[in-house]
């Protein structure tokens, strides 16, 4: 899969052009349109922020050996799904 990132101002509302894509008439694509908020940006949470949010051990109940091993294979899933 090749991605391509073009990133414009909004000149109308509720409307996008695109041209020169380097894709062909009746080449299947896929477009995900995401808005970025201007000059919004968040800073990175501290390693406390980390520990008291819950996300740091959330599945320390699951019986998983390797953790690597299993974060590898829930990368590939999601690479590999047909939507």
């Amino acid at each position: 899969m090749e991605a391509i990132r073009i990133k414009e101002k909004m000149k109308r509302d509720g409307e996008i052009q695109l041209t020169g894509l380097p894709f062909k008439k009746g080449q299947l694509i896929e477009m995900i349109v995401m808005s970025e908020t201007a000059g919004k940006r968040t800073k990175p949470s501290t390693a406390r922020q980390l520990l008291e949010s819950g996300i740091v051990g959330m599945w320390k109940d699951r019986k998983i050996r390797d953790s690597a091993a299993y974060a590898h294979t829930l990368r590939e899933k999601a690479q590999n799904r047909i939507i």
